[in-house]
């Protein structure tokens, strides 16, 4: 019952992070259970099946809560369900680590970008209803944003929630909940490729029920969150998160002194809460 409570809580809080920011399910729930001992491909494969629900609860509530560019999503979804079950099938045994200091690199440099947007640049009257992603746009950042989220234990968040931001007039509750929404076509297509690559004999179907009960229990909540938050609170919450689960992810792969690190994580933190305040008080009337 104590485990039962632990996955419950991991899936709450896996889901509430990635549903009101876009990204981050998977770098949340793997770096969990993996702490419990778990293996990376047994890991893998049931957060991907978790999502199953997780992300219809997700795409559902923000539907409700009008979060979602429908054109969008299509656009993505079969690029990225393509991407998500040839990475799984085929590249699930190897490992994504050296690509994934240059991909953090680079969504690093995203980060700062979109928070530098929502800071100086950001115009909620001219920000558009739909989403600016033309099919040019979608066809390549789905393929590699599903190939990246089967073989890394997660990417389609961190991929493609800081690509849509970086285009003008992309409004950041859409962003996310088109993101969102559209990742349960992915998590299908990763665990149909999974299960045909392991098998369900080494599958924890109690661990998967209990990370899909409280990834269920927060979508809705999430979604609201999107819906309440202002826009460019909401950019620069998301940015700051960018930069941080990348620093992170950076930090892992390089050897750097264990002091050195504290210090980059306290600059980190206070440039992000620097950014939160600056924009508070940019935007205090619109509170």
């Amino acid at each position: 019952m104590k485990k039962l409570f632990i996955f419950a809580f991991i899936g709450f809080l896996a889901q509430l992070i990635d549903g009101s920011l876009g990204m981050a399910y998977g770098v949340t729930s793997s770096s969990l259970l993996l702490s419990f001992g778990m293996a990376p491909a047994i890991a893998s494969a049931s957060i991907h099946i978790s999502e199953v629900v997780t992300t219809a609860a997700s795409g559902i509530s923000h539907i409700k809560f009008g979060n979602v560019d429908r054109q969008a999503i299509f656009k993505l979804i079969i690029p990225g369900s393509i991407g998500a079950f040839i990475g799984a099938c085929f590249l699930s045994h190897l490992s994504g680590d050296i690509a994934k200091p240059y991909i953090s690199l680079f969504l690093l440099m995203l980060g700062f970008y979109v928070i530098v947007r929502f800071l100086f640049k950001n115009k909620p009257s001219s920000t558009q209803r739909n989403l600016n992603l033309t099919t040019k746009q979608a066809l390549p950042l789905g393929l590699i944003a599903g190939f990246a989220d089967a073989t890394g234990g997660g990417g389609w968040g961190p991929l493609t929630t800081p690509v849509l931001l970086y285009n003008n007039g992309n409004s950041a509750r859409k962003v996310i909940g088109t993101v969102d929404t559209s990742e349960f076509a992915i998590a299908i297509s990763a665990t149909l490729g999974f299960l045909i690559s392991l098998g369900w004999q080494d599958v924890n179907w109690f661990w998967i029920g209990a990370l899909m009960l409280g990834g269920v229990i927060a979508a809705p909540i999430a979604a609201w969150l999107v819906k309440t938050i202002p826009s460019y609170l909401l950019g620069v919450l998301v940015g700051g998160f960018i930069i941080l689960t990348n620093v992170w992810t950076i930090l892992k792969v390089w050897s750097i002194d264990n002091i050195a690190e504290v210090f980059i994580y306290i600059g980190v933190f206070m440039f992000w809460i620097g950014a939160i305040i600056l924009t508070l008080k940019q935007n205090r009337e619109n509170l």
